[in-house]
């Protein structure tokens, strides 16, 4: 670990003089605004915690057709599992692991995914399903790497992944298709229409994506429909309300050394409702969800859930220097389950909080961030979350953070009352210390961010298989400590380039954690055409703990796209160009080299 911090920070501490002579006084990049940190817009250089952006350009030369896809490739600390071609769910795999910093499960209970700041998870499982997210949809990403807890409670302990949706920016109507084709009889059709007028807006989408997969009876496929409609009545007040539907089926021929036939259908859907006020010194929301889901396995399991919150906050900007945020959630989740070995109950847990975070400036260089929530579970009772941390402006090019923060998850519906239950169970807690380094040179046009990570886990869930019937109890512990380095460097006009680098050091094998992960995207713009570049490679990725199996592979992916006309562009990819034989679930194959192509029309 020493040798790997040495050549970071020997990459950071290059002269800034060495830079200097290059510095173009016209070069001005605005700094990032996130707001999933603190759910109001700010730098992401003043608030403490380790926050990622993806910007809708990158999300687009990406090419992903789902957006979980590309922060694994964009985001230090964070390892996502996929099946296929298309698809993330596989039986031993669960709906796809989300793993932050060596901490989430199979499936993912520990890094909430939100949806403009709305939590998306199954009521009974409390899992987000991947598979659910088209890239199309998504306007920008927002990643919290480490507990999120203070501002968005249980299944935030180990991060948050916000996306953020398109809405209709254009003043009048707009209007786009796409299609694609490619490798295993994969395919993808896409379009848009969006309507801009005074103070109304609204946009709607269509996506249905489908493949054979790469072995018989993998195929997967996916219908989804959502639609956004915003209106502002003044300067001060405006709602937006939104809906999606999302059908997807997928077959699982199981694992290729004891191959069987799973298949899964799945109906998930979810409406929001979000009135927002602005003020000069007042700003705020409340927030109204609702999600639901059918699923239906060939095994006989059969369930329905819902997942409903109210979310109301304010931030009081006292003066420039000090600000306050104070908030309430309510949420209750949920539902059915039918197999041989759930009862078809209903099962109904609520969970009421109130949180308050603290902003100060001092003198003039230091940013003080601190929060603290209390969250009252149904079942278990009482949970105090706190969190602080600071930010040091020790120069127009440099900023130093720390932050200490606990993270927390509730039991699950399920954990509580279905497979192998326990009422009597606690929630699972971490404690998150990390230290951070961002820099700047060439007049911000190039950039770098170094984050050192310990994490300390108690009371984790798991099952007692010495009792009979087996029971879940809190007796787990863990302790993973690493580094997080990312960089990014605005070239000139035609060249972009970003990368990032992880460490993760663990104390027992984990899934969907590897060792050392490392991400280069590069970027070439030139008129109408567009080359982008990724390579990744992942060192000591346990597909496997019984027995232990590890996984060593280097993919590289290209894509060129041409705009030949104003309103059309053609493009193509490639993946695993250097046709890498691996594994990500043990037993399932990854494709070797497959390409793909099509057009995107924009009116």
């Amino acid at each position: 670990m020493r040798l790997h911090l040495k050549i970071l920070l020997a990459c950071l501490f290059l002269p800034q003089a060495l830079w200097a002579s290059e510095i173009s006084k016209d070069s001005v990049q605005l700094k990032e605004i996130v707001v999933t940190g603190t759910k109001f817009e700010t730098s992401r250089d003043l608030i403490p915690l380790s926050v990622s952006q993806i910007n809708e350009t990158e999300i687009k030369r990406s090419g992903h057709y789902n957006a979980l896809s590309i922060v694994g490739t964009h985001v230090p600390g964070v390892f996502i599992t996929e099946r296929n071609i298309l698809g993330f769910g596989v039986s031993t795999g669960g709906s796809g692991i989300i793993n932050m910093r060596g901490v989430g499960n199979s499936p993912n209970t520990q890094v909430l995914v939100l949806i403009d700041g709305h939590p998306q998870y199954q009521g009974i499982f409390a899992h987000p399903l991947p598979d659910a997210y088209v890239a199309s949809d998504v306007e920008k990403v927002e990643v919290i790497r480490g507990p999120a807890s203070v501002l968005y409670g249980s299944n935030a302990m180990a991060g948050a992944i916000n996306f953020i949706t398109k809405k209709q920016h254009k003043e009048g109507l707009s209007a786009s298709a796409q299609a694609a084709y490619g490798s295993y009889n994969t395919q993808k059709y896409a379009g848009t229409i969006g309507f801009n007028i005074n103070n109304f807006s609204i946009f709607a989408s269509g996506n249905h994506d489908r493949t054979d997969g790469i072995r018989p009876g993998t195929d997967f496929k996916i219908s989804n429909g959502y639609i956004k409609a915003g209106y502002r009545f003044n300067p001060h007040w405006s709602i937006t309300a939104d809906a999606n539907i999302a059908k997807f089926f997928a077959n699982d021929s199981g694992p290729v050394h004891n191959p069987a036939h799973f298949d899964v259908d799945i109906l998930r859907g979810k409406a929001a409702l979000s009135v927002d006020n602005r003020y000069g010194k007042l700003n705020g929301s409340f927030k109204f969800y609702h999600n639901f889901g059918k699923h239906i396995l060939s095994d006989g399991f059969q369930s329905t859930d819902q997942n409903s919150g109210l979310m109301l906050y304010q931030t009081y900007m006292i003066s420039d220097d000090t600000k306050i945020t104070a908030g309430m959630d309510a949420k209750m989740f949920g539902g059915t389950a039918n197999s041989g070995m759930a009862a078809n109950k209903l099962n109904l847990v609520t969970e009421l909080a109130g949180y308050v975070l603290a902003y100060q400036k001092i003198f003039k260089i230091v940013d003080l961030n601190g929060g603290l929530r209390f969250e009252h579970h149904s079942v278990y009772g009482n949970e105090w979350v706190p969190m602080a941390g600071a930010s040091v402006q020790a120069s127009p090019t440099t900023n130093f953070k720390t932050s200490v923060s606990k993270g927390f998850r509730s039991p699950t519906v399920m954990e509580l009352y279905l497979y192998a239950p326990n009422p009597d169970l606690k929630p699972e807690s971490m404690m998150n210390y990390e230290l951070g380094w961002m820099q700047s040179y060439l007049n911000h046009k190039l950039r770098t961010e170094l984050t050192l990570f310990l994490v300390d886990g108690k009371n984790m869930i798991e099952v007692d298989r010495n009792t009979m019937p087996p029971i879940r109890r809190n007796t787990g512990k863990f302790r993973n400590k690493g580094i997080e380095f990312s960089t990014s460097y605005n070239i000139n006009k035609q060249w972009q380039a970003s990368a990032n680098y992880t460490f993760l050091d663990v104390k027992k094998p984990i899934l969907a954690a590897p060792r050392h992960q490392v991400n280069f995207n590069l970027n070439y713009q030139y008129k109408f055409l567009n080359v982008n570049a990724n390579l990744r490679h992942i060192h000591k990725l346990h597909v496997s703990v019984n027995p232990e199996k590890t996984q060593n592979y280097t993919l590289l992916n290209m894509r060129i796209s041409a705009k030949l006309l104003k309103q059309l562009e053609l493009f193509a990819s490639a993946h695993n160009i250097l046709n890498q034989q691996y594994e990500i679930n043990y037993g399932y194959p990854m494709p070797g080299i497959n390409f793909h192509g099509g057009l995107n029309f924009n009116l």
